[in-house]
């Protein structure tokens, strides 16, 4: 396997290591939270981080991604001197969104949270407010070493981000209880502001430490210095599609709500019973589904930095190679992922939501379908990660809208349907994934040349999970009886992740070469051999 892609799947597997960390770090937080301060304190913490979310896509979303393109781009034709002064300027500019973004939310809390209905919200909103100046430096630091095609930096800082957001959140909840439910909500939103400081001060430690190194192709480095606005325009052009891009889903995560709730009481549910439907999606659903995205998003992150280097200096082979290998790589764990929610659909909920039986069973075919969709959504973001990587960030943009429409078209009608009801919002949401991908894929194909593997790709992943999935639902069936629900399900994950990892190398879905790219992977790669010849 070439260098570049050495590079690019242990960026993948860093970041996707980082990722399942950080998605941990965030159960640890979340389930003594709500168990201290119940659904009030939890609403309270939970707006101020709504409007978090909504401010930090502007910072974190499109900026980032820019950074991350542009470096590779220079540092691929020799132009360290000009990638660096990509980083300096876009700083600058995170800088001045941080400002902006703390100023309003610190400044305008209680005014905010007056206007929207949640006054008691204010000081949650104050006490996150800081992480809003601090985080838009680290991501731009984020982008530089992912312009670099190094993505520790990223990992480790993240991790440490989430711990010290973790055990300063918990710490302070638990201290400022006995003042009252909103005081312990804005302990717990701090946690984020002392994480964000930690991260930053991590990430900077790191490029200090490097900076010798970084600096010494800068000073041998004598080319024409690109004009501050010229950057600026560029890094602009970029993010901006991105960002709108990022708040499609968002936004009509929105407009599905009301529209599922209003179709379904026409259709004889009461309010009530629409309710606990659209909980049965929210609630049971998505937190789950969200799960897979950590990999295949980690992916889409790495691709960029690979696939632009390679597009900058016109290297069609390393183009081709490093899309194929992107797409290979998301499917390896999309489809395990999609399969093994689907097969083992109620024993995963009726693990993860005991005291709630009756909902988790009736959340069962609403997960399953969106299982189905996970390796939509997983072909979706690495299609999105090309396309920004040459220079077409708007198509995502247009194609995702273009997806979202059918999707308000088919849940309208789909959940409309009596015996259809909550299951058709599921449908749509995949649907607009299909249509993303599909035009997606038409443009990475029109503007690069690629040709796919579909065998390689897809085909054999595919076979190596629907067979993981039947030796993991068959494992549960003949366990349950005697060991419970519990205890059955988790030795049938176990059981599907060792017949999955040996059937891709059975089916040669990876070579052990591949494998030795990963971080460890040598030493995964002795004990692979001893069984996979």
């Amino acid at each position: 396997m070439s260098n570049k892609g050495n590079k690019f799947i242990k960026g993948a597997a860093v970041l996707g290591i980082a990722g399942v960390v950080i998605k941990l770090l965030g159960a640890v937080f979340r389930i003594p939270l709500t168990n201290w301060i119940g659904d009030d304190g939890m609403s309270y913490y939970g707006f101020a981080y709504s409007i978090y979310g909504a401010l930090l896509v502007l910072s974190t979303a499109g900026i980032p991604v820019a950074i991350s393109r542009m470096v590779s781009e220079r540092i691929a034709v020799g132009e360290y001197r000009n990638a660096h002064k990509v980083f300096k300027v876009a700083t600058a500019l995170l800088f001045g969104i941080g400002i902006f973004s703390f100023a309003v939310c610190f400044v305008g809390g209680e005014a905010i949270t007056k206007v929207l209905g949640n006054p008691d919200a204010a000081m949650a909103v104050k006490a996150i407010s800081p992480a809003l100046l601090f985080v838009p430096l680290f991501s731009a630091f984020r982008g530089y070493f992912q312009g670099r095609q190094n993505m520790n930096p990223t990992a480790i800082s993240e991790i440490t981000e989430q711990l010290i957001r973790v055990i300063f959140g918990l710490y302070l909840a638990y201290k400022l209880m006995d003042m009252g439910l909103k005081e312990a909500a804005a302990g717990a939103s701090f946690g984020a502001s002392a994480g964000s400081v930690a991260g930053l001060l991590i990430i900077v430690g790191i490029y200090f430490l490097n900076r010798r190194t970084i600096h010494r192709k800068i000073d041998l480095n004598n080319q024409a210095v690109e004009e501050t606005a010229v950057i600026l325009r560029k890094i602009v052009a970029i993010a901006v599609p991105i960002i709108i891009g990022s708040e499609i889903m968002p936004i009509m995560t929105l407009i599905d709500t009301g529209l599922i709730m209003t179709r379904l009481q026409a259709t004889g549910w009461s309010y009530a019973e629409a309710k606990s439907l659209y909980g049965l999606l929210s609630g049971f659903c998505n937190s789950l589904i969200a799960f897979p995205q950590v990999f295949t998003q980690a992916v889409a992150v790495s691709l960029v930095p690979a696939v632009a280097a390679a597009f900058k200096v016109k290297d069609s082979r390393g183009v081709q190679t490093n899309i194929n290998l992107g797409y290979r790589v998301t499917m390896i764990m999309a489809f395990p992922c999609a399969f093994g929610i689907f097969s083992l659909a109620e024993p995963i909920l009726l693990l993860l939501y005991p005291a709630q039986k009756a909902s988790a069973v009736a959340a069962v075919p609403t997960l399953m379908i969106m299982a189905i969709s996970v390796v939509f959504l997983a072909i979706t973001q690495t299609s999105v990660g090309v396309l920004q990587s040459i220079g077409k960030q708007n198509l995502p943009v247009i194609n995702l809208a273009v997806g979202c429409v059918g999707k308000v078209i088919v849940t309208f009608i789909l959940v409309g349907i009596h015996d259809v009801n909550i299951k058709g919002a599921a449908i749509g949401t995949m649907l607009a994934y299909i249509v993303a991908l599909v035009l997606n894929n038409r443009a990475v194909k029109h503007y690069t040349g690629v040709k796919f593997d579909y065998d390689l790709t897809y085909v054999r992943p595919c076979i190596a999970a629907a067979l993981m999935g039947v030796c993991a639902f068959a494992a549960h069936k003949l366990l349950v009886g005697f060991l419970g629900n519990s205890i059955a399900t988790l030795l049938a994950i176990m059981t599907g992740a060792a017949v999955y990892g040996v059937l891709i190398f059975v089916l040669k879905a990876i070579t052990v070469e591949e494998v030795a790219a990963m971080p460890g992977g040598s030493k995964l790669q002795k004990i692979i051999r001893k069984f996979v010849k």
